[in-house]
């Protein structure tokens, strides 16, 4: 069979001549198989130099070396630290029905040239001796497409006529070392053969038929185009012509009539093509194997003669077909491309551009604290650091998560194979009410360790209500290790506006909780008092939601939901999950950090998520919803629909392959009156609110009118006195040393008998004498909290 360039196809599948490469889709569950897609394998964040390069050869994240190549407009050369931008390296192999497929299929084409990130150069080579027509034939297909798109895209885009084995250069060291990749093939017998025909196979699409050929023998037996049942196929493998019906008609035949699997023959001159479904096809459950090749003459002569012919599946590894090169010069894998198209290359060099502007953003200033630097995280402890917090922590307004999720080792094989849920939970106050509370939320890559966001998390600055704190970041017990990275990032926003109030938040009141998405859900959620301090400037609804699982109606991963939060009875927020299921959406976020082309079911969109991303909190300004006249004057009910409904799915939960739950962390965000404002105000009924607060939930006696405004007013009065005490003319002894103490800030040392005679009064006088020690200790930490207002507003 000749390599059949000169028409354009489809997509992408199974089959031709010889040695064959092909994209083995794993499960239809979600994961992808090792042998798979166009893959690769990774481990560091792939924009990451290393400072050990191997003995063995360059890995991911080693510097480029300079290279130089002949191509068919000249020599094309690359330099470290050029600014040219980020490089991808193809080699083209006619022996693979993948590449094949990729390089006939019109919409894999138009991909390239229309969506190339303008910073990205493309080297095109070939691994065959047919090196300098595969040149031709390559420039000659894109060259078509972008003349017919009216696109400037070929001035990015070198081909060499040189094959891969000839270059003299480190590129071929690269594609035989990493590796990874198989040609997919069929192997066809026959008594009175002296040689087995091998030849290239592409399989259907690994999201549509899940099954795949095993390695044992089957027998081939002819049933014409397929498109209809055919009685005398069952046990054997289906040896059927394209065109007719569609795939899925051909597929959904020979199943009925009980084959083993099918093989479609492309016909006479026609290229592989991407065996897919479409529509409501893609609903209905087909357990056999389907893999197309081209018409082999003498298989097809065999079967007319009434010769048997057996035919088994195999891979033969094969050199990696991609390889990238980063901003930063470093060498990175492409990952896994999970059917024939160009896009792949689009979406890592997307991810290229993202990370180039996140190691821009990096270097805004910030007061940087390290939590973890690749730490293994695993099992129920998971990576556990106490960490020491800026003093002036109220100096900053933003405080953001830099994370990364890198492999043990260097390869994405070396990646945990399953997307799963990391959390990062924060305990500044053992006793306090926020202990291992929830800072941040990520979900895992299937089997690419290249990830790294930058999380705004400001709204939950109050959690940090110590200067020491302990983070734990955590993923499923049972998961593969990943090695994390985190730093906390403190800095003020930027303002042009030098009139705008620069608010910071001062409370957090948690509202919900998560729970499983079926009929009780709903009833769970009871509605919530909420009281806001007069003198708030801005309340925000914050709410982390994921939904996970799968039952009859695809929920809650895959399905569209509702989730609604009503304040007051009247302002209903609602967060609605509409591009759920859809087979592109999570693509679309790369340009957001999502890490593209990993090894399992990435593309679809998620219902509040996608693999290898962080979880963004929703964040919606309520103010003006709110009532902050009177105490407690405000509700909050917070219920998540299904098509309009309380979800009410057949099968339960407990039946899916995977926990169903929703996962809404939902608080209040209540910044603060500016920094110049009055500090005195924030000590009674302002700041102080949130320390009154926890006090009534310390004394569970909320409904005790004293521990409202007569507590908030008795503390107030008394701290009031004892600054102005601290800050009179007189320097007696015993204040001089409370001075010091301040200063040294200990008042706990020198001052506390004060506060724990105040605090203990109101105590004792609701009956919660056990809990004296721990609200005075809130009230003083409070106070120190606001030391430098005490110094700029008290004189």
């Amino acid at each position: 069979m000749g390599p059949l360039r000169s028409k354009p196809s489809l997509l992408w599948l199974v089959a031709v001549v010889l040695t064959a490469r092909a994209s083995k889709a794993a499960a239809k569950s979600k994961l992808i198989d090792y042998g798979s897609a166009c893959d690769s394998r990774d481990n560091e964040l792939s924009l990451r130099s290393s400072s050990t390069p191997s003995p063995d050869g360059p890995e991911p994240g080693d510097l480029a070396e300079a290279f130089s190549v002949p191509t068919l407009d000249g020599e094309f050369s690359y330099q470290p630290g050029s600014a040219r931008g980020p490089l991808v390296v193809h080699a083209f192999s006619n022996k693979s029905a993948f590449l094949e497929c990729m390089w006939s299929s019109e919409s894999s084409l138009i991909s390239l040239v229309e969506e190339l990130p303008n910073s990205t150069h493309v080297l095109f080579l070939s691994l065959d001796e047919s090196a300098a027509s595969d040149a031709l034939w390559m420039r000659e297909q894109l060259q078509r497409v972008a003349v017919l798109r009216n696109k400037e895209v070929l001035s990015r885009l070198h081909f060499s006529p040189v094959p891969v084995f000839a270059l003299g250069n480190w590129i071929p060291n690269v594609l035989y070392y990493w590796r990874g990749r198989v040609f997919s093939q069929v192997v066809f017998k026959s008594e009175g053969w002296k040689m087995p025909i091998v030849v290239k196979r592409l399989n259907a699409r690994y999201d549509w038929l899940a099954a795949r050929g095993e390695s044992r023998s089957y027998q081939l037996l002819g049933a014409g185009d397929g498109c209809e049942p055919s009685p005398s196929v069952a046990g054997a493998l289906a040896w059927v012509s394209e065109g007719n019906c569609s795939f899925f008609t051909k597929v959904q035949s020979m199943a009925q009539s009980n084959a083993s699997g099918v093989l479609v023959h492309a016909l006479p001159g026609h290229p592989i093509q991407d065996m897919n479904c479409g529509g409501d096809d893609c609903n209905a459950t087909l357990t056999i194997p389907a893999a197309m090749v081209h018409l082999e003459a003498s298989v097809a002569q065999a079967l007319e003669c009434g010769q048997t012919v057996f035919a088994s599946f195999q891979n033969t590894p094969s050199p990696t077909f991609f390889i990238g090169i980063d901003h930063q010069g470093a060498l990175a894998e492409m990952g896994g491309f999970i059917y024939p198209s160009f896009s792949f290359v689009n979406w890592q060099a997307q991810w290229f551009d993202f990370y180039a502007d996140l190691q821009t953003k990096l270097q805004s200033p910030a007061k940087v604290i390290s939590v973890f630097d690749k730490v293994q995280m695993q099992g129920e402890e998971g990576a556990v650091a106490t960490v020491h917090l800026p003093i002036a922590l109220w100096d900053f307004d933003t405080l953001q998560l830099d994370a990364s999720l890198s492999c043990p080792g260097r390869r994405d094989s070396s990646c945990a194979h399953w997307d799963h849920t990391v959390q990062l939970f924060v305990c500044c106050d053992p006793l306090g009410p926020y202990c291992n509370t929830e800072l941040g939320r990520w979900i895992t890559a299937f089997r690419r360790g290249t990830g790294r966001w930058l999380t705004d998390v400001s709204p939950l600055m109050p959690l940090l209500d110590s200067n020491k704190c302990t983070l734990t970041m955590k993923t499923p017990p049972w998961a593969m290790p990943w090695m994390v990275s985190l730093n906390l990032r403190f800095s003020l926003s930027n303002r042009t506006d030098s009139e705008v109030e620069m608010l910071r938040p001062f409370r957090v009141m948690p509202l919900y909780g998560g729970g499983t998405f079926n009929k009780n859900y709903n009833k769970r959620h009871r509605p919530v008092k909420v009281s806001v301090p007069a003198s708030t400037k801005k309340v925000e609804l914050y709410a982390v939601i994921t939904a996970h699982g799968y039952d009859e109606n695809h929920c809650g991963e895959f399905c569209v939901t509702s989730h609604h939060f009503l304040i007051n009875g009247v302002f209903n927020n609602t967060l609605t999950f509409d591009s759920a299921g859809t087979p592109l959406d999570c693509t679309l976020r790369v340009k957001e950090g999502a890490v593209p082309n990993e090894y399992g079911t990435w593309l679809y969109g998620r219902a509040g998520w996608c693999d290898g991303l962080q979880v963004d909190p929703w964040r919606t300004d309520v103010t003006k919803q709110l009532n902050m006249s009177q105490f407690e004057s405000n509700t909050v009910v917070y219920f998540g629909l299904f098509q309009g409904k309380d979800p009410n799915p057949s099968k339960e939960p407990g039946q899916s392959q995977r926990e169903e739950d929703l996962y809404p962390k939902s608080a209040f965000r209540l910044p603060a009156v500016p920094q110049a404002g009055d500090a005195l105000s924030l000590i009674t009924c302002n700041h102080f609110q949130f320390e009154t607060f926890e006090m009534r939930k310390c004394f569970s006696v909320s409904h005790l009118p004293l521990m409202g405004g007569d507590s908030c007013f008795l503390l107030a009065l008394s701290s009031f006195l004892f600054l102005i005490y601290l800050h009179s003319e007189d320097e007696p002894t015993d204040k001089l040393l409370l001075q010091n103490s301040y200063n040294n800030s200990s008042l706990l040392q020198a001052g506390n008998s004060v506060y724990c005679f105040i605090v203990a009064i109101i105590c004792l006088s609701v009956g919660r004498f056990c809990y004296c020690a721990r609200c005075a200790r809130n009230f003083t930490s409070a106070l120190l909290k606001l030391r430098p207002s005490w110094e700029r507003q008290v004189v």
